[in-house]
């Protein structure tokens, strides 16, 4: 009997347990290093399709520890394989790099480690190379991964602009920036105080401790999923980095002034103003409408939304959309290079190009004046990144005022990081927080 070819491939078995996770984890590696995607959408996407939330967070701890040694992981792999793996072959490559960080940074046993990612290839349609996974794992296994400088993660053109701007700290900011964070918590002033809600930490067996750079400010040396956290899901609480919560701080808007926080997505920091003093009179604007969504759900968890006004337009264009009164305060969180949080998002070493530098250092100076023209006078603009590359920082204050007659600075303290003439810059690792950079304008009468 002649044999026919089924154009349908025959159903896999169902996978066995761990496997699906090191499934979804190479293909989103694939996505993110071969095709440039953001890790972030990636996961989003992913992470629903994983039941349990011991994979889910397995899943997030595979991408980026293989994105955070990645360079080490693809100079084993040179040195180990005679022919190296083809550009079509991305998916195989990432599984492998999903093994190496399972042996390499993970706290997994290694014999679970190995049958979960060889399984992985049989069930990737690889049957033919899971004897090479195979055998490369136990080689990582027997030799370990070679170590290599934190320096070596960054691309040339950023490595040399952290050096030339922090010569001093460089190493550390390499370092700091391939270290998993902590888990930042604001404790939301409307729900109750901090000191209570560490009673309902500790009740609930969650480590936890104040911070003394932020009234609101919680941190959880080792991270819990959010569903664990007593009281998240009423707006009690909120995930938000230290240095993110600094802002609040750092603009200090009076009582009942008009805000406005013109590139507010998801929402946190006009939600943590709006937590201290719901009397603000507060537009969170966002140039990219479908944010919205997560502006108003952010509003809408904790309980601020009957307080603020949200509105899809560009801050740089304000004679499309502002009625003209002035606002008492502004706070001017600038698209930038992101390159403070690298440690929570690895993929900017992926992504970013030098190139991108020069654009969005104009596109913040298009943001200043515009902004500076909507402020009151006597009113305060606060000019944040989460960025530490003076070029966006300390360089784009002085130019700003140095074109504004009408602008000056006041000085924040130690509190907000190193000095940096007109502002404050914190790096990444430091007091735990984020690399962030704060600068508070004037407008004088």
């Amino acid at each position: 009997m002649t044999q026919t070819r089924d154009n349908k491939a025959a159903p896999r078995a169902a996978m066995a347990p761990g496997v699906p996770t090191r499934v979804l984890a190479a293909k989103v590696l694939a996505q993110v290093i071969g095709r440039g995607r953001s890790l972030k959408a990636e996961l989003t996407h992913a992470l629903p399709q994983l039941d349990d939330s011991r994979d889910r967070a397995l899943l997030e701890a595979l991408c980026f520890a293989v994105l955070r040694r990645r360079g080490a992981y693809d100079a084993a792999l040179a040195q180990w394989m005679q022919r190296p793996l083809s550009v079509r072959e991305d998916e195989l490559r990432a599984l492998l790099l999903v093994g190496f960080a399972q042996l390499d940074a993970l706290d997994l046993p290694a014999h679970a480690a190995l049958s979960a990612t060889v399984e992985a290839a049989r069930a990737m349609g690889r049957d033919r190379q899971a004897g090479m996974v195979n055998a490369l794992l136990r080689r990582a296994q027997r030799d370990g991964i070679p170590r290599a400088p934190a320096r070596d993660a960054f691309p040339d053109w950023l490595a040399a602009k952290v050096e030339q701007d922090w010569p001093e700290q460089a190493d550390a900011v390499f370092s700091a920036s391939l270290v998993a964070a902590p888990l930042w918590l604001r404790v939301n002033r409307q729900h109750g105080t901090r000191d209570s809600m560490l009673d309902r930490l500790a009740a609930a067996g969650i480590a936890a401790e104040a911070s003394a750079l932020g009234s609101d400010a919680i941190c959880l040396p080792v991270p819990v999923a959010v569903s664990a956290l007593p009281g998240f899901a009423e707006g009690a609480l909120s995930v938000q980095d230290l240095s993110a919560q600094q802002v609040a701080d750092a603009l200090a808007p009076r009582t009942g002034a008009r805000v406005l926080d013109a590139c507010a997505a998801p929402g946190g920091k006009s939600a943590h103003l709006l937590e201290r003093d719901p009397t603000l009179q507060l537009l969170a604007l966002d140039i990219d409408p479908r944010r919205l969504k997560r502006i108003s759900e952010t509003f809408a968890r904790t309980g601020v939304g009957a307080q603020a006004q949200v509105l899809a337009a560009d801050a740089t264009d304000p004679d499309n959309w502002w009625d003209g009164q002035p606002f008492d305060c502004i706070l001017l969180d600038a698209p930038c290079s992101a390159t403070g949080i690298i440690r929570r998002q690895p993929d900017v070493l992926l992504h970013r190009r030098a190139t991108d530098i020069e654009a969005l250092v104009a596109l913040q100076a298009r943001l200043l004046d515009a902004c500076f023209r909507m402020l009151a006078p006597g009113g305060t603009l606060l000019y944040a990144t989460c960025s530490i590359l003076r070029e966006e920082n300390q360089f784009q204050v002085e130019d700003f005022l140095q074109r504004t007659p009408r602008a000056g600075f006041l000085p924040l303290d130690e509190r907000f990081g190193h000095d940096s003439w007109a502002g404050r810059q914190r790096l990444p690792g430091e007091e735990g927080a984020d690399g962030f950079f704060y600068a508070r304008l004037l407008k004088k009468g």
